[in-house]
């Protein structure tokens, strides 16, 4: 059945690995039969400083309050023209893939600056005017599915469960859990090449190899088991009940096994 997918990638370099599984995306997809729309940040010359001039019309000209200013000017339709289009691509979509390599433990900026002025309030939180009734596996992006590829410059052994650098999806769980489940979106176990500052032609084409099949099971892969507030749970929408993950903390108590 075709489905509408988004594509969202960050790297300045035309000639990087990032840029070409970003190709190798759109040519398989589009095999498949889906719809790709892309969405190229650098390419874009996309503004990723969220600030005043995000909007034009002010409820409160007195003092800048992004929450107050994001649901007004989303519920009004007096957002600037590049976020209204980039939340169109979004709302249109079955799937979004989010291409980056890693830099300093977490995406590249530019991509950071793009969720903070796309997930604008009353859509990707605050849904419903609701405040924090509808996250966490609930929200404006609920039914959609999301998958990170990222690029790691670095060995697979230094994210390993004991690396020293600490396992990939832990440190990825802002964006998985606290970005992208937090506003509803079915999220993916993350897609990694590790080894990238010193890769060879043969890695390349090996990495190119294994991101096909990924995305051969995208729409049928199973999602990362995060527990959604509203599942019972979390009791008081906040903390895990007793019963839940015993003995467990911190972000894994999290994901339900």
């Amino acid at each position: 059945m075709k489905k509408n997918v988004m594509i969202v990638y960050a790297h300045p370099e035309p000639t990087s690995l990032t840029r070409q599984l970003v190709e190798e995306s759109v040519q398989t997809l589009q095999e498949q039969g889906h719809e790709v729309a892309l969405s190229d940040l650098y390419g874009m010359h996309w503004k990723a400083v969220f600030d005043e001039r995000d909007f034009p019309t002010r409820a409160n000209p007195d003092r800048l309050s992004f929450v107050t200013e994001s649901g007004h000017a989303y519920s009004t339709d007096q957002q600037t023209a590049d976020v209204t289009s980039e939340q169109q691509k979004l709302v249109a979509a079955d799937a979004v893939i989010f291409h980056f390599p890693l830099w300093w433990f977490s995406m590249p900026a530019i991509l950071k600056g793009w969720v903070d002025r796309v997930f604008a309030y009353g859509l990707a939180y605050g849904y419903k005017g609701e405040g924090n009734r509808y996250r966490y596996g609930n929200g404006g992006l609920k039914g959609k599915r999301a998958m990170l590829s990222v690029t790691v410059g670095g060995p697979e052994i230094d994210y390993s469960p004991r690396g020293i650098n600490g396992p990939l999806e832990q440190l990825l769980f802002p964006i998985t859990h606290g970005t992208l489940f937090f506003s509803g979106m079915d999220v993916l176990p993350t897609h990694a090449v590790y080894g990238t500052g010193r890769i060879t032609a043969a890695d390349v084409d090996a990495a190119k190899v294994a991101w096909r099949s990924r995305l051969e099971h995208l729409f049928e892969d199973e999602s990362i088991p995060f527990r959604r507030q509203n599942g019972g749970d979390y009791p008081d929408r906040h903390v895990l009940a007793n019963h839940v993950a015993v003995g467990q903390t911190g972000l894994l108590a999290h994901i339900a096994e």
